[in-house]
């Protein structure tokens, strides 16, 4: 399993518009292409007085489903225009994790290699 962390930031009054676009218009949209290997999309969000940040989450099974979403170069950043206009900045480059060790507390231990 391969982890794509990217991560963006947005000014407190765009925050809840680059929210509501995330989950209502580009997640769908990825959704839609239905790669096989992609697991989950997870959204997490910190706000400040100055910012908000916002780090996106993805699970794959393999690169290979990384390359149908964001084409030969898997670790370009995928940024809709309608999301670069609502953002201040964003990290051009995502970064990818070998998925080491799962724990919930529902579940045994499990060793995710």
């Amino acid at each position: 399993m391969i982890t794509r962390i990217w991560q963006a930031w947005t000014t407190p009054e765009q925050a809840d518009t680059y929210d509501n676009l995330l989950t209502a218009t580009i997640f769908p949209a990825i959704r839609a292409k239905k790669i096989s290997g992609l697991k989950t999309m997870e959204l997490l969000r910190r706000s400040t007085d100055q910012e908000d940040e916002f780090v996106v989450i993805f699970r794959f099974t393999d690169l290979a489903s990384i390359h149908q979403m964001a084409g030969p170069d898997a670790e370009r950043a995928f940024v809709p225009d309608m999301a670069r206009k609502v953002l201040m900045r964003f990290e051009d480059r995502a970064r990818h994790f070998d998925l080491r060790f799962v724990s919930s507390p529902t579940t045994e231990m499990a060793d995710a290699r």
